[in-house]
């Protein structure tokens, strides 16, 4: 027992002690110490005694910061440059502004889902890089749920705001030589570029990737008052000639019609896109084959 004396003692006589962060606020350090030997997890009252330590009135998100799950640990390390960590159920940007991560309502439906989920709903559903392995369960569209405030506050609230970010490209110099708009927050315009470079090297894929279908475009998801990704500079549409689209098929907008999968777009051009951090509209129920936007938050 004089292990776990010790323990308590070390641990009360840090709290006070803090240390100066990178914006010249004071933060208590977090301390991290071995679990005791033959205890393969921890003591769990030590385990405890460590959690009060770092949830004290002191320390309100010291749990919060080193038990991060895997979302929101995703989107700190993949939005480097906006966010700076999460405390009481809000993301924490680098401007000190809050976003609540989740809204507390349970159960909703997938209509909801689309139409006014909170942060935390936007990793409902996994997407997994690779292969497309099986077929998709109706409704199945991971990454269709998008909190809009948080890409509002990323790349733009207005056209305007978006545009002042946007920067020329020319889409693979040799083979089809387009130039095309996209924004550099992100460095999403050098990500482009690299894929760019990288399929360019490969001809047999030229008429798939002629006529960029689109970029950038300012406007609402047709039919409803939802934001089109295209309004951030963040999303291409590849040659629409070559894709295919889950309301082309069923010559309908209604989200719980009975979908066929179909699908033209070669592996190696979802493979590049991904690589990169761009999700494919080939990986959803409601398809749109032609569809790579710049979330690396839900790549696995």
């Amino acid at each position: 027992m004089g292990w776990r004396v010790c323990w308590l003692n070390m641990i009360s006589g840090l709290r006070g002690k803090r240390s100066k962060n990178e914006n010249n606020n004071f933060a208590p350090d977090i301390l991290i110490v071995p679990a005791p030997a033959g205890s393969p997890n921890g003591d769990p009252a030590l385990d405890n005694a460590g959690r009060n330590a770092g949830s004290s009135a002191r320390d309100p998100a010291g749990t919060e910061r080193r038990h991060h799950p895997p979302s929101r640990k995703k989107l700190i390390e993949t939005y480097p440059n906006f966010i700076s960590g999460y405390a009481g159920n809000h993301l924490i940007f680098k401007d000190k502004t809050k976003m609540l991560w989740d809204d507390g309502i349970k159960n909703k439906s997938f209509k909801t889902l689309l139409d006014k989920p909170d942060l935390k709903d936007m990793f409902t559903q996994k997407y997994t890089a690779g292969l497309l392995r099986e077929p998709l369960a109706s409704n199945f569209d991971p990454g269709r749920i998008r909190y809009e405030p948080f890409f509002l506050k990323m790349y733009g609230a207005t056209e305007k705001a978006v545009e002042k970010n946007l920067v020329e490209i020319t889409w693979c110099p040799k083979l089809v030589g387009q130039r095309i708009r996209v924004t550099k927050i992100n460095g999403i315009d050098k990500k482009l570029a690299q894929i760019s470079k990288e399929l360019d090297e490969h001809p047999e894929l030229k008429r798939y990737l002629t006529n960029i279908g689109g970029t950038f475009t300012w406007r609402n998801i047709a039919g409803t008052h939802r934001h089109s990704m295209h309004s951030f500079g963040m999303t291409i549409d590849i040659n629409t000639a070559y894709s295919d689209y889950w309301q082309w098929a069923c010559k309908c907008s209604n989200e719980n019609a009975v979908i066929k999968y179909k699908n033209r777009i070669p592996q190696l051009i979802v493979d590049t896109f991904e690589k990169y951090g761009f999700i494919w509209g080939g990986k959803w129920y409601h398809y749109d084959t032609m569809h790579f936007e710049y979330r690396p938050e839900l790549i696995q």
